[in-house]
């Protein structure tokens, strides 16, 4: 009898101590997942073209500077500003971020002649800073990463006609875009809810980040940015796209590192439209990030 009284109080604080250890576990495990379950910051990924790219001499329609260009770009802010960002993020390196500081102040005090400024016509001017004023902050960040580089860099491998194909199927797909800005039978609204809209992206993210893929064997043009020493010739395709990919990670470690520094809640990233698909995918996969759909405040 007093065997069984001894081993069942063994089995007894076995299960104490098991229940403890569990109830342990289970505390442990919630306090490391409640933080990540619940996001934090809203961010909205606007794609653009560089408008001081667009700029011909001679045609006012691809010049933002005119009246008429300026009331279309004063209504995509009318629509940008609904949504009240509290950080504006720019694609310009974190290394300039002195100077734009200077520029900024500087515009915010009506002290900045844009038409004068070498870029002036650039979206993070047009765009960034225009809303910034509206909105009242203080400051503009720089969030961009170096890496960029052309797409003509991939020019050969098996395959390659594939890659070459999509390219061309692009540009068929995006020229009119432009095309109907210059010819003034499109508003800055219109092309960028263009640009912005899924299809779109969805076609210019298969071109630079899936489609190279199925090249291999061949080498990559000489680029400054790229190094040819890590190219592995026989999936060059992949390592063209780790070059694009590579600098968007960047992007977005910048992004995060200014929403830790800043403790914003809503962020605007300005971009170029190549990047957005690419950020989208990064910036969904983090807990702490919920991405906005542009076509909410671009209209419709």
């Amino acid at each position: 009898m007093n065997a069984f009284v001894s081993f069942s109080c063994r089995i007894a604080a076995g299960m104490i101590l098991l229940t403890g250890m569990a109830a342990c576990a289970s505390t442990k495990t919630h306090s490391t997942a409640s933080p990540a379950t619940a996001a934090t910051t809203d961010i909205l990924l606007l794609g653009c073209s560089h408008l001081s790219q667009l700029y011909k001499a001679g045609n006012p329609n691809s010049d933002v500077l005119t009246p008429k260009r300026q009331a279309e770009l004063s209504a995509v802010l009318d629509g940008l500003q609904r949504y009240q960002p509290d950080g504006i993020l720019v694609e310009e390196l974190p290394e300039n971020q002195a100077r734009l500081d200077s520029l900024y102040q500087r515009y915010r005090q009506g002290q900045l002649d844009l038409s004068a400024l070498p870029g002036g016509r650039s979206e993070v001017y047009q765009l960034g800073f225009a809303l910034g004023k509206r909105l009242g902050l203080a400051r503009i960040y720089c969030v961009n990463a170096p890496g960029g580089t052309s797409q003509s860099i991939l020019h050969e491998g098996r395959n390659i006609e594939l890659y070459k194909q999509a390219d061309a199927d692009w540009h068929t797909f995006s020229d009119p875009f432009g095309q109907r800005l210059l010819a003034g039978t499109s508003t800055i609204g219109q092309f960028l809810r263009t640009i912005n809209a899924p299809a779109t992206l969805r076609q210019l993210h298969t071109l630079v980040y899936r489609t190279p893929a199925r090249v291999t064997g061949g080498t990559l043009k000489p680029d400054e940015m790229v190094d040819a020493a890590f190219i592995n010739p026989q999936y060059v395709g992949a390592e063209f796209i780790s070059v694009f990919y590579n600098r968007d990670l960047k992007v977005y470690s910048n992004i995060v590192t200014t929403q830790l520094q800043t403790q914003q809640h809503r962020q605007l990233l300005i971009i170029g439209a190549r990047h957005v698909a690419s950020l989208q995918g990064i910036v969904s996969d983090d807990p702490a990030y919920r991405v906005v759909p542009t076509a909410r405040y671009l209209g419709h």
